[in-house]
């Protein structure tokens, strides 16, 4: 516990620093501010937010870069990419893909095309929250970058067409011409690249494009997830729960539930109605050591719905109780 505290400690500076920015912006977070940043195609006089909510993350408009023109190469040319590290898998009419958060976690975006669909790859490293959205949207194939701004201490991306800005977490939008508006969430895995390997033999895998200076494989915040609270966040927290514990987030008949991780670990399986949850070990956590390879087992999840048919994957994350907790504050978290 030592070493992770004291592994912890250059983070905690450095996001203390950041939050102190983060605060002192937020006095003055406002549309004449941020058209002053360059945000001069967003509509602000419409939003289903209040301004205050919106907090400076650190980086200017697309200071995070989006992976615009992705780079793939077939599984068995992959190098220094450890069997337990996670990447969000993909497969769409046959084309499978494993984007590893090893690079997302410095990149946050990747608009992608896979399998003849426009999709929109997303993790937010601070709410561990791996999401992929399609990209049409009423009549338009959207863009996505990274706003440089949070809300709940998540991700808060753009679109290029209309510079509306969307909440990661939940795909809405929340600023802009597309307030209101929802993204439509596309079935994904967050799993061990053995397992896609196991799934996807014939699968890509996206790589570093040609000349970034990120150190790959490297966690930039190292310790978070055993941190005793979250960074970036003023809200209120989860009760009876640690606000960091892992939560498993789906829909079931429509209705939003939240499971947490330990418990699903514990039972190994839950059913819900039609709906089955499962829990494997074999997966580092990207937000623990300074090499992810080297992170703690956090085990891989299948969420799955049974059919006529047979079982199909169906749309879920698994994110920290706090953010959970500060989207949906009426919903419970199941714990046991």
């Amino acid at each position: 516990m030592r070493a992770v505290k004291h592994a912890f400690r250059p983070l905690i500076v450095v996001l203390g620093f950041i939050c102190l920015i983060a605060g002192s912006l937020s006095l003055s977070a406002n549309p004449a501010l941020w058209r002053n940043q360059g945000w001069t195609k967003t509509d602000f006089n419409i939003t289903s937010i209040d301004y205050k909510e919106i907090l400076s993350g650190g980086p200017p408009k697309d200071g995070i870069p989006s992976i615009d023109n992705p780079k793939f190469l077939p599984i068995k040319d992959i190098k220094g990419l450890a069997d337990t590290e996670p990447v969000i898998g993909l497969e769409i009419n046959g084309d499978a893909r494993a984007y590893p958060l090893q690079i997302l976690i410095w990149h946050e975006i990747v608009n992608d095309v896979v399998g003849g669909m426009p999709v929109t790859v997303t993790y937010c490293p601070l709410c561990n929250s791996a999401i992929v959205f399609d990209r049409r949207f009423e009549g338009k194939v959207l863009d996505f970058g990274t706003t440089g701004k949070l809300r709940n201490s998540d991700l808060v991306m753009y679109d290029r067409q209309t510079e509306s800005w969307w909440q990661q977490f939940t795909g809405t939008g929340i600023v802009g011409e597309y307030t209101g508006k929802e993204l439509k969430s596309i079935p994904v895995r967050l799993e061990s690249f053995a397992n896609f390997k196991a799934r996807h033999g014939n699968g890509k895998v996206l790589v570093p494009n040609a000349g970034s200076m990120r150190t790959y494989g490297r966690n930039p915040y190292t310790g978070y997830d055993t941190a005793s609270t979250p960074f970036l966040y003023s809200g209120e927290m989860p009760k009876d729960i640690n606000p960091m514990a892992r939560v498993v987030v789906l829909k079931i008949d429509g209705k939003l539930q939240a499971v947490t991780l330990d418990l699903l670990r514990k039972k190994g399986k839950m059913t819900f109605g039609a709906v089955e949850l499962s829990w494997q070990k074999g997966q580092n956590s990207a937000l623990d050591t300074s090499q992810i390879a080297k992170g703690r087992d956090v085990g891989n999840v299948i969420a799955q719905r049974k059919t006529a048919s047979g079982k199909q994957d169906i749309v879920y994350d698994i994110t920290f109780a706090f953010v959970f907790h500060a989207f949906h504050p009426k919903q419970p978290i199941i714990n046991g």
